[in-house]
């Protein structure tokens, strides 16, 4: 992963070298079709650097560990599929979120449309393209992550996230494109630039804001694959053999999960609207007691509207992220008090997880991609859209409805959607911080691998051996004996034995094998 992030940043750079527009009057078509010259160079680029390094740095044949499946050997080239599952699903998903929220695209155009009927109408629209976004997404997310593992088992799912992101520099580049082009726009018109400017500046900041929303649905998608390999590793520390959801306390943390993202995505909304009230009341302070704004002859207090918009979002977001910070820690620490089992919290706070996963993914398609369909909806009306058979312009009421709309929009894109890909990340990593002291990797016991080993050999002319390797696992201090039984040549069996016994040190780290014993077949 290291080496494929490596090659990721150098062929970003290349990626970032050819995106070119050839004339001073393209329009949005062009513009976009340039930036995804780069982007998919850069994919295509990263797939033939998976190849190679796949190739030079892995063996042709290897084992990997299957959850509830046992070992497998696989080749190579299945790790490599995985591979192009992620990079697949990082550039289709760019694509189904520029359907969505392009301007000129069927969804933006039906907001548009029922922008003549009011603000009402243009609202109830940008939410249905907001939810409807949310099923060829999370189908994509879906098959990403039945694909990537099986191809290569976790380890696929692992390396499809890190395929994903590899392209981060270029996707971050683009993702910026969208407010650089829209605070150009800002200057541009205060600074009373030419029209030419303005319009050209417009022409950028649609795109941008395009740009922004695939931005953030390439952070969402690597954010559900990265969750998902967090999880692997949470269930290795803690010991469990997964999450059983027909137990009470695991479905009561599921849902327990499912309502965070809600109530943080109304935490960050109320912080903003309680942050524009003050912004306003501001704003009408100094047209009220500074005379000459309006006429240019007195100057306005911008650091007061500056201060306000940087407090409110310091002191607004502490409870967001104590909520964040504190459900884990709460499940995880307070039933110890009431001397719950160590397995059964780990499997309610691997409930918790999987409901916030679940629920924040689904909650940032939905407001990332409603809040950028509404902007470019509003966008559409300053170069003219055509509403039952007559053009209509910017100023009309059905683009001031489109403004109320975007001003609905923007807290979605920008402020609750994009935090729910942090809630995800931060939630799972609390959960796999909490895991060994669940697991009891604390312990001396847990750290000690304790081997009781006995071979008899007795072989044919043939040299075909059966092994029957019985070992026991403790968790929780229960002791569970299992029972593994491989069959080929001497040497394939010798082969099969020092896999297991690595893959016990890898995956468990305190069982404890009791006997080996290689019988004649």
């Amino acid at each position: 992963p290291m080496e494929l992030a490596g090659a990721g940043i150098i062929i970003s750079v290349i990626g970032t070298m050819l995106v070119k527009i050839k004339s001073n009057d393209a329009k949005e078509a062009q513009v976009m079709g340039a930036l995804n010259v780069g982007n998919w160079t850069s994919i295509i680029l990263v797939a033939v650097s998976c190849f190679a390094l796949v190739t030079w740095m892995l063996p042709e044949t290897m084992q990997m560990n299957f959850f509830g499946e046992g070992l497998q050997e696989i080749s190579s080239m299945r790790v490599f599929y995985a591979t192009l599952v992620g990079l697949f699903v990082g550039a289709v998903i760019s694509s189904v979120t520029e359907y969505y929220t392009g301007l000129g695209k069927k969804p933006i155009l039906k907001i548009v449309q029922q922008s003549s009927t009011g603000a009402g109408t243009n609202i109830i629209a940008g939410l249905a393209t907001g939810m409807i976004s949310t099923f060829p997404s999370v189908l994509l997310f879906a098959g990403a992550i039945w694909a990537s593992y099986a191809f290569a088992g976790f380890y696929g799912v692992a390396l499809a996230a890190s395929a994903m992101m590899a392209t981060t520099a270029m996707q971050l580049a683009i993702d910026a494109f969208g407010p650089i082009s829209d605070n150009a726009g800002g200057i541009a018109e205060m600074s009373e630039q030419e029209p030419i400017v303005r319009e050209r500046t417009d022409i950028l900041d649609s795109v941008g804001n395009t740009t922004a929303a695939t931005g953030k649905g390439f952070a969402i998608a690597s954010a559900a694959l990265t969750s998902l390999a967090l999880f692997a590793a949470y269930v290795t520390f803690t010991g469990i053999d997964g999450i059983n959801i027909f137990k009470a306390p695991v479905l009561a943390m599921l849902f327990v999960g499912g309502m965070v993202p809600v109530v943080f995505s109304a935490l960050a909304m109320n912080a903003v609207g309680k942050a524009a009230m003050e912004m306003v009341q501001e704003v009408r302070r100094q047209f009220r007691d500074i005379p000459g704004i309006m006429e240019g002859t007195g100057k306005p207090q911008y650091d007061k509207c500056v201060e306000i918009s940087t407090q409110a979002s310091l002191k607004e977001m502490m409870l967001p992220g104590l909520l964040t910070i504190g459900f884990p820690l709460i499940i995880a620490f307070l039933p110890m008090v009431f001397g719950m089992n160590h397995q059964a919290i780990a499997e309610m706070l691997g409930g918790y997880m999987a409901g916030v996963t679940v629920s924040g993914v689904l909650w940032a398609i939905f407001q990332n991609n409603a809040g950028g369909a509404w902007d470019n909806a509003k966008k559409s009306f300053e170069a003219g859209v055509e509403i039952n058979g007559e053009m209509t312009y910017k100023g009309s009421d059905a683009h001031k409805a489109a403004v109320t709309g975007d001003t609905v929009g923007d807290p979605f894109k920008d402020t609750s959607g994009p935090s729910m890909n942090i809630l995800i990340k931060l939630t799972c990593l609390i959960g796999l911080v909490i895991a060994p002291i669940l697991g009891g990797h604390t312990s001396d016991e847990g750290l000690t691998l304790t081997r009781d080993v006995n071979i008899e050999m007795t072989l044919d002319s043939e040299d075909i051996a059966q092994a029957t390797v019985t070992y026991s696992t403790v968790e929780n201090g229960v002791e569970v004996t299992k029972e593994e039984i491989f069959k080929g040549t001497k040497i394939e069996v010798e082969a099969k034995l020092k896999a297991f016994e690595k893959s016990i040190e890898d995956v468990k780290g305190k069982q404890v094998i009791k006997d080996i014993e290689v019988i004649k077949q």
